[in-house]
């Protein structure tokens, strides 16, 4: 099983980011605008990943846990 490394109110951001960047996604892809909507849909899959598992692979490398702030 993968450590957790996200937690507290950086799951919250993350959360709240997964979804903006949803809204976003939406918007253009309505908007007949793909680039930026497949863009904004993988960050928000990224960002609901992370705050769904409480996992950050960019944080393990970098050796930052925020399950401290908890």
């Amino acid at each position: 099983m993968v450590e957790s490394n996200v937690g507290g109110r950086d799951r919250l951001v993350r959360t709240l980011l997964a979804a903006l960047l949803t809204v976003v996604a939406i918007s253009t892809f309505r908007k007949e605008k793909p680039k930026t909507g497949v863009i904004a849909l993988v960050g928000a899959l990224g960002f609901g990943f992370n705050a769904t598992t409480g996992f950050c692979g960019m944080n393990k490398m970098l050796g930052i846990d925020t399950t401290s702030d908890e």
